[in-house]
């Protein structure tokens, strides 16, 4: 493969060390794409091989690619507690159908520093009783942080699960003055 797909298409990528641990962002021609947790050796590895399968390009790692540049900053400042949205370009060619639904409706409608029932969640979308399907959303999510799934929990309080892992989730929440700040 080269370094442009069937389409023209690039994806750059970089793996950053965060108080969450190291997270791999990747950024096609449409926008930021693809945000891994515990991105070292075979996570990277894979999810790198599902970008260059989806795009039929290899990714470059370019941390200094502009938009790449652009996610790291402010994913960076939103972990630093100095920012509570994100304005970035979004590719959502990872994912379609009901789980973009979903999540479009989490980005759009569920702002820092709240939460939302994976019920409620799935009322918005016109699935009520769909909660257990919100799940499995939540679980594919390539762009987790940026579209933040950790502010969807369980309705008797819970916090539900969490694809970067329960104590990951809890920091997210914490940061975001929903949870107090877990002690470690």
């Amino acid at each position: 493969m080269d370094s442009q797909g069937q389409d023209g298409q690039r994806v750059v990528w970089a793996v950053v060390d965060s108080r969450i641990g190291p997270l791999m962002l990747a950024a096609s021609g449409q926008g930021l794409v693809n945000v891994v947790f515990h991105a070292t050796g075979p996570v990277c590895e894979r999810a790198l091989s599902r970008l260059a399968a989806r795009y039929g390009t290899e990714p470059v790692e370019e941390p200094g690619a502009p938009l790449l540049a652009e996610a790291i900053r402010q994913v960076e400042a939103y972990l630093a507690g100095e920012r509570r949205a994100f304005d970035l370009p979004l590719d959502w060619s990872l994912i379609s159908g009901f789980n973009r639904a979903v999540l479009r409706e989490l980005a759009d409608g569920v702002p820092y520093g709240t939460v939302v029932g994976y019920g409620d969640l799935a009322r918005r979308v016109g699935q009520p009783g769909g909660a257990q399907a919100v799940g499995t959303a939540m679980g594919a999510n390539p762009l987790p942080v940026v579209v933040p799934c950790h502010r969807v929990v369980e309705s008797d309080g819970g916090i539900g699960g969490f694809g970067g892992g329960l104590e990951t989730k809890r920091q997210l929440l914490a940061l975001e003055g929903v949870l107090p700040e877990p002690l470690f």
